[in-house]
């Protein structure tokens, strides 16, 4: 084995069952990169999920480009594509949260950071990538600090100083005595942890979906070897069956995502009752 547990990556390709090595079973370190450049230590660095968050926003910004740089009114394939995404974001999670009225300034947005998250989230199933980058906790938190702060703004915005008191406590002076509690318990779920949970669900998820692919992945060659082979097809069984459901939760996370999102522009842009 490596004596750097951060070399091995997924596991070493000459260890199989009865060779005499144990399980090389995914973990921690599946989920950390050497720098392609720079110093990790002075974290000055550019490594494999900065490259592939780079990639995931050239290919989404090139994709679109593409699509509407000379748009016709009988849109080709690559058009079509592009306008049935975008719509789906547009009508079925904008309008449908948000309202048409209120919502038209914020589908920019909504529409990026969807088609930005479930790139980040399908190069888990790229050859050669192989890894979600969503599934490194600062990207889930940055998007989720940017949301966040649109919030925030949107809500003092909206309301001034005491309609967002009002907003992040849930005001309501019918509860009676337990008013002041009701109060405390909402400021720490909409100031403190709703940002966290936001971020953690689709970190949460795509850590763990990773993780199942490369237990599976690994499983597959690690049993390729006398009777074990038996055992082996049954694990690369599942390899595709999760690479499947994956495909699912990559998309779903991403539409959670955006969906919670319009939820709070929404929360920000409501008078208070």
């Amino acid at each position: 084995m490596s004596a750097d547990p951060t070399q091995v990556l997924a596991f070493e390709t000459d260890c199989h069952i009865f060779d005499g090595c144990g399980f090389p079973a995914p973990g921690l370190h599946s989920f950390l990169f050497e720098p392609l450049w720079g110093d990790a230590d002075s974290n000055l660095y550019f490594n494999k999920t900065m490259l592939l968050a780079l990639l995931g926003s050239v290919i989404v910004i090139g994709f679109f480009w593409a699509a509407f740089r000379r748009p016709k009114v009988v849109p080709g394939k690559l058009q079509m594509v592009a306008e049935a995404g975008y719509d789906f974001i547009r009508r079925g999670v904008v309008y449908e949260t948000i309202g048409k009225k209120e919502g038209e300034k914020y589908v920019p947005l909504i529409v990026s950071l969807f088609f930005f998250i479930w790139m980040m989230n399908l190069w888990s199933i790229v050859p050669v990538a192989q890894f979600p980058v969503t599934a490194i906790i600062a990207y889930p938190a940055v998007l989720a600090l940017i949301v966040y702060v649109l919030w925030v703004s949107l809500t003092f915005k909206r309301h001034g100083f005491v309609g967002f008191f009002k907003n992040v406590t849930g005001y309501d002076k019918s509860l009676g005595a337990v008013l002041p509690l009701a109060m405390l318990i909402e400021f720490f779920s909409n100031l403190l942890v709703r940002p966290f949970t936001h971020a953690v669900r689709l970190f949460a998820n795509m850590f763990a979906g990773h993780t199942l692919l490369l237990l599976f992945t690994i499983a597959s060659w690690y049993l390729l070897n006398g009777v074990g082979i038996a055992y082996a097809g049954v694990s690369f069984i599942m390899t595709i069956v999760m690479t499947a459901f994956e495909l699912f939760i990559q998309a779903l996370q991403a539409y959670v995502f955006v969906l919670l999102t319009c939820t709070y522009i929404q929360g920000a842009l409501a008078e208070h009752h």
